[in-house]
């Protein structure tokens, strides 16, 4: 069984925890016989009439488990992880689904977040829609917004960039198509030929390695540069907190 946790508005202006890297550290606390499958991070719109503290960014965790009680644990656990991390003065929310639930909904309302202003009513309405866990835990609540998003966009298998998966942050610069198979991500060249790289083609990271979610895959799309393959991306300035 496969369960999406969302997370949004977990930290303020100057926090030393962002929403990402709070939902990372929530990682280290699961409970025997749930392993974390990764963890996203997802854009969405930014806009002068939405309150966000940087880049309205919410984040979702993945598991698995065979457990098949699972979910209201992680609930609680959830819970008491936003109550001990989240920034005071934050506006946090979490949505917690299983993946076999009827998740079109929240498919569209994740999409929607993505290019339009969405409120907390339509948050509650699409995931009341599927009977998903959908809450508030401080300040104007605000974050159910991004939360509800998140799983959304996760479920969507088309939207955000991972900020775990299978140690990707262990990874060597350079690492190659081989070893990053092994962790299960794909590199996927983005030229005209589109060509498949052999498993000894080195990929050139700069640091900062994060594959995106394509298709339901962790896949890093990569580019010829200076005659040498490299990751699509660079390292933000504020990726130390957030992520």
């Amino acid at each position: 069984m496969r369960i999406y946790l969302g997370f949004d508005d977990t930290d303020v202006a100057g926090a030393e925890i962002g929403t990402g890297k709070l939902v990372r550290m929530f990682a280290r606390k699961l409970p025997t016989g749930v392993r974390m499958w990764g963890v996203l991070r997802h854009q969405l719109l930014m806009d002068p009439r939405i309150p966000y503290t940087s880049h309205n960014s919410p984040a979702c965790a993945v598991v698995d488990t065979e457990l098949p009680d699972a979910v209201p644990g992680l609930i609680e656990l959830a819970i008491a992880h936003l109550a001990e991390l989240a920034s005071p003065g934050s506006d946090p929310g979490l949505c917690v689904a299983r993946a076999d639930a009827p998740l079109d909904c929240i498919v569209e309302f994740g999409l929607s977040c993505t290019r339009s202003v969405c409120t907390q009513a339509e948050a509650i309405s699409a995931a009341a829609s599927a009977g998903l866990h959908l809450s508030g835990h401080g300040g104007t609540n605000d974050g159910i917004i991004g939360a509800a998003a998140a799983v959304g966009l996760t479920h969507y298998g088309w939207s955000g960039r991972f900020l775990e998966f299978n140690g990707l942050r262990d990874l060597p610069d350079p690492v190659s198509v081989g070893d990053l198979r092994a962790r299960g991500i794909v590199a996927v060249p983005l030229d005209r030929n589109a060509e498949v790289l052999p498993p000894i083609t080195p990929i050139v990271t700069r640091g900062w390695l994060r594959p995106r979610l394509w298709g339901g895959q962790a896949v890093l799309p990569v580019q010829w540069e200076d005659g040498q393959w490299v990751a699509l991306g660079r390292k933000p300035k504020d990726a130390d907190v957030a992520e």
